[in-house]
């Protein structure tokens, strides 16, 4: 707890008396040569609307009228006041904003409650969250502006003529803000990088890279320590794990795949049960606590995958290289053998460390090929090694029936396959087909993940678990308005919501035309995984115990539990309370950092593909295409493609000539005169009307013949 922590305790104190500054001190025992710190912590409080002076001149707590909260604007003008640890939020009017912008920490005094809504104003804005923006620049002969691309900032950034930094115009440029709007004057910037013209090859990405404040380029220091790593297993370490080298193990990924972080092998064993093998690379052997890789790994919380780039959480020394179970390579792993019998259920497991040597390293398509037998050459070239996958498909399809008999939720949602040239632009968009081949990997990492996260809950290790709660019961009664409409319901109360409820209702939908719009909207009403340092469930897949230990490559939570469970197996089990005690709060900091480094790294993802499926569609103006609503507002309708791209289509688009009434309750757009109604899962035909990658959006209207 730091100073200013200390003395906002001190007036919370139910027998703290208001106080002036020295008296304060005295009782805080404050020296002489610190009374002006104090002081002048006591004003920060002051600033900050945490505490004030009554009449007397004296210290004491500011009224609960004021709400501390994260402003998040609309392009319109108002915005919401997030509430910290709650899901309030609080309306802000254009004219309440005081000259906040999106993100910024703000002290909001409440101004009306209807119902459930509140209405608010800024009286503070506490911290400032936005200190760099980037944007198009446009100029005149004496200064210039920047118009930022995340239109939820709120202003424009003036620059003056010293500031332009060559800047040309329409150029995307990185401005740092030197002041922020206030009385109505728009924020003052500088230019401090030109990036370049969107049309330019790599441009539009390295926007996204610049407006999240990536780390895209490792610390030479970094580098440094990446390199003095040998790209071969140290040969002393081998007798002190178990040598698979002869086994016949298998990596299965996507075709550019780089970084291998898992490799299987399925046996089966002479009482029939199973036994799979799941070898995880042995990140923490190289990466060690405190170093400046570890450092590193823990800024960046996970790699991000944006299309045609990767920023990656460790060197591609490690990453691509001695970490990666690379083909015919000796490596290191943390490891886990589970016996599984034929209902799905492990029965027995063993982890330890060991080295292998993966046989081959397998893509998806390949695997599906030889699965279906539907290319002879691919089926010949792997002819020794059919048996094996074969029996991995059995296993997968007994754990898969495990799961569906849980209540794992099967929300088939089709991710999006876009195909770039070599300049970087889209040049097809589509749905990604998901393999069985697919299904097995997943089905193999989740019970590892599962048996790993069991075993040390009951150990009481510290641990990073991945968490994911039950639904709000609140939210489940707006999916059922909704649901209501297509016959279905979920069932429960808040003591009581099962996974089960909502994977019968995916099981009714599929195949029916509004199984996409179900899906979506469920998978909304679920409330978002994130790491915790304690074990609550993964709701999602129906799992008491559930962490992420198969992927210490690309993800930190991973890396940090494969060092606490190398602890384990060092010390065999016999850990001190102590070690425990110190570690569950550094568990505590990883999984938060973490999470939020995750919040990140979704949206870059997000946006990067929203762009590309933009800039796609930046050449279809005018194209007709069939699409299903996916999203009803007050403001127009979302409309989907067959090939994934969502398009809005606003009032003035919809062509029927009449005005329409949103009805919110059940989503619908009803028209005043002929009744006309659009609602979620009607299949429209729509014309692509706009399209722009600066703004990663996509424009239709209905189309009437």
């Amino acid at each position: 707890m730091n100073r200013k922590e200390k003395i906002l305790e001190f007036i919370k104190d139910k027998d703290y008396v208001p106080m002036k500054t020295k008296e304060i001190a005295q009782v805080l025992m404050v020296p002489k040569e610190e009374i002006k710190n104090l002081k002048s912590i006591l004003d920060e409080l002051e600033a900050e609307y945490k505490i004030r002076k009554n009449r007397k001149n004296k210290y004491i707590l500011m009224d609960k009228k004021y709400i501390e909260g994260i402003l998040c604007m609309n392009p319109k003008g108002f915005g919401f006041v997030k509430l910290k640890d709650s899901d309030e939020e609080i309306h802000i009017s254009s004219e309440n904003i005081k000259n906040a912008l999106n993100g910024d920490t703000v002290l909001v005094e409440i101004l009306e409650v209807v119902g459930k809504n509140k209405e608010g104003r800024i009286v503070n804005i506490i911290k400032r969250d936005i200190k760099q923006v980037v944007g198009t620049f446009t100029k005149s002969r004496n200064f210039g502006f920047v118009i930022p691309d995340d239109k939820k900032i709120g202003t424009d950034i003036f620059i003056s003529k010293k500031n332009f930094a060559n800047a040309k115009e329409n150029e995307k440029v990185v401005v740092q803000i030197t002041k922020y709007p206030e009385r109505g004057k728009n924020a003052e910037g500088k230019v401090i990088e030109v990036i370049g013209r969107m049309d330019e090859a790599g441009v539009d990405m390295m926007c996204l890279v610049r407006e999240y404040n990536l780390p895209y380029e490792f610390p030479k220091f970094v580098l440094e320590e990446a390199n003095e790593i040998r790209q071969e297993v140290e040969k002393k370490d081998i007798p002190n794990r178990v040598d698979l080298r002869n086994k016949t193990i298998f990596t299965i990924d996507g075709e550019d795949a780089k970084d291998l972080d898992d490799a299987v092998i399925v046996e089966k064993l002479p009482n029939g049960n199973y036994k799979l093998g799941v070898h995880i690379a042995d990140v923490s052997y190289y990466v060690k606590e405190g170093s400046n890789l570890d450092k590193e790994a823990y800024i960046r919380g996970t790699s991000i995958y944006m299309l045609d780039r990767v920023i990656p959480m460790l060197p591609q020394k490690l990453s691509n290289g001695i970490c990666s179970l690379n083909e015919g390579k000796d490596r290191f792993t943390l490891s886990i053998e589970m016996e599984i019998d034929k209902k799905g259920k492990v029965v027995s497991s063993n982890i330890f460390k060991a080295v292998i040597n993966v046989t081959r390293r397998m893509t998806y398509t390949d695997v599906t090929k030889i699965l279906e037998n539907s290319d002879k050459e691919v089926v010949k070239k792997y002819e020794k090694y059919i048996d094996n996958f074969k029996l991995m498909e059995e296993l997968a399809k007994i754990l898969e029936k495990r799961r569906e008999i849980g209540g794992s939720l099967d929300l088939d949602i089709p991710e999006s396959k876009i195909i770039l040239d070599e300049n970087g632009k889209a040049v097809s968009v589509g749905k990604y087909e998901l393999t069985f081949a697919n299904t097995i990997i997943e089905q193999f990492m989740l019970t590892a993940n599962e048996t790993i996260a069991e075993k040390f809950y009951w150990l009481e290790a510290p641990f990073v678990y991945r968490v994911h709660e039950v639904p709000d019961m609140e939210k489940i009664n707006e999916l059922n308005k909704f649901l209501y409409n297509f016959g279905y319901k979920i069932k429960g109360n808040k003591d009581n919501i099962h996974p089960k409820e909502f994977a019968k209702v995916l099981e009714d939908i599929k195949g029916k035309p509004e199984e996409m719009v179900v899906s979506t909207l469920i998978l909304r009403t679920l409330k978002v995984a994130e790491y915790q340092n304690e074990n609550k469930g993964h709701f999602g897949i129906s799992s008491k115990y559930y962490c992420h230990f198969t992927s210490p490559i690309r993800r930190y939570p991973d890396l940090f539990i494969h060092r606490i469970i190398s602890k384990y197996l060092e010390k065999n089990y016999n850990i001190d309370e102590q070690y425990k005690v110190e570690y569950n709060e550094i568990a505590k900091d990883a999984a938060n950092r973490s999470s939020e480094r995750e919040k990140v790294a979704k949206k870059v993802e997000r946006d990067s593909i929203d762009l590309k499926k933009a800039e796609y569609m930046q050449d279809k103006i005018g194209e007709i295409y069939e699409g299903i609503i996916s999203s009803v507002t007050a403001f127009g309708i979302f409309v989907e493609l067959e090939n994934t791209v969502e398009g809005l289509v606003k009032f003035e688009n919809l062509g029927e000539n009449e005005y329409f009434i949103y009805d919110d309750e059940h989503k619908h757009l009803i028209g005043e005169r002929s009744g006309k109604t659009y609602k979620i899962g009607d299949k429209v035909t729509v014309q692509v009307i706009d399209a722009s990658k600066e703004t990663r959006k996509v424009g239709f209207a209905i189309y009437h013949e």
